[in-house]
């Protein structure tokens, strides 16, 4: 049983969404999702 922590889903659908509008293979999108999210976390969530 593969446990997915809410992290790891974040990240699969940024990726996804990435893959769509690109042609970036799995790898480079997952790190481009990951800085994304990272970025997105900075942001407060007021203002998010």
């Amino acid at each position: 049983m593969t446990i997915t922590t809410r992290y790891e889903r974040r990240v699969a659908r940024v990726r996804d969404v990435v893959q769509e509008h690109s042609e970036l293979d799995d790898g480079a999108a997952t790190e481009l999702a990951v800085r994304v999210l990272q970025a997105l976390d900075t942001i407060p969530e007021q203002i998010r």
